[in-house]
Parts: C-alpha cells; sequence; structure tokens
C-alpha cells in the first residue's frame, strides 16, 4: 500500500472536521478525565482511543503502555486529540528526561489514584509519555 494510501484517512478526517483550534487552552481542560486521541494504523485505518489527560505548568501530556495507537504514534506522531466537542491537531513530543518523567507519573498517580495504579499493573514497563504540543 502507497503511503498516500495509507495517510488518506487521516488527511480526510482532519478536513472534515470542524474548524481544529491550534492547542487546547490547557489550563481550562486541566480537569477533564479522559480525551480522544486518533490516530492512523500502518495501513491507514483511523483508530480512535480514549486516554486520561494531564495538565503539568500549563502544558497537556498522554501516556501509554504497549498499545497499538502508542504504536502508531510511534511511528508518525502527528495526531488529532478531541476534548468535549473540540478537536485539535497536534504532535506528540516524546518525554525522555527522568526527573521530568517522574514528574509526570507522579502527576497521573495525584489526579487518578487507585485507578493509576492498577492500571500500571497492567501496562508493564516503563509507559510512552507524550507532551502535546502544536503541530509545526
Amino acid at each position: 500500500m502507497s503511503a498516500i494510501h495509507r495517510i488518506a484517512p487521516l488527511l480526510a478526517l482532519l478536513l472534515a472536521s470542524p474548524a481544529l483550534a491550534e492547542v487546547p487552552d490547557w489550563p481550562s481542560v486541566a480537569d477533564v478525565d479522559t480525551v480522544q486521541v486518533v490516530t492512523a494504523d500502518e495501513d491507514g485505518e483511523l483508530r480512535d482511543t480514549t486516554v486520561w489527560l494531564l495538565v503539568v505548568d500549563g502544558q497537556g501530556y498522554i501516556r501509554t503502555g504497549g498499545t497499538r495507537w502508542g504504536t502508531n504514534v510511534r511511528r508518525d506522531p502527528q495526531l488529532e486529540l478531541h476534548v468535549g466537542d473540540a478537536s485539535y491537531a497536534l504532535r506528540a513530543d516524546f518525554v525522555e528526561d527522568g526527573p521530568r518523567r517522574q514528574r509526570i507519573e507522579d502527576g497521573f498517580r495525584e489526579k487518578y489514584g487507585f485507578s493509576d495504579a492498577v492500571a500500571g499493573l497492567f501496562r508493564g514497563g516503563e509507559p510512552l509519555i507524550m507532551r502535546l504540543e502544536p503541530r509545526e
């Protein structure tokens, strides 16, 4: 399958979506529990996944373990984020810095409590932590 055939569904989604804002007003969505992330599978099929959102220092973060959408975003960090009725065309910037990662993990634990602890048991290994940035 050609590259254009793989990205065509994602382009169609972006063009058909309501006007996409550059980035959310992160402080105003800090109390939102879940958001939807849209990525494209290797074959071009769109994958809509519900994930937790954390806002730290006025910046949005998401994370995942060994998931298909995580594989998608590693392959192509462009994604679409849905928060309520709003949609945003964003880019995932992977957080590699140890102290920063720990601060984000602590934030998820504080926000989601026991649910986060249970999810961590199933996630296994180091989660993929992403800071959500505007597309360039």
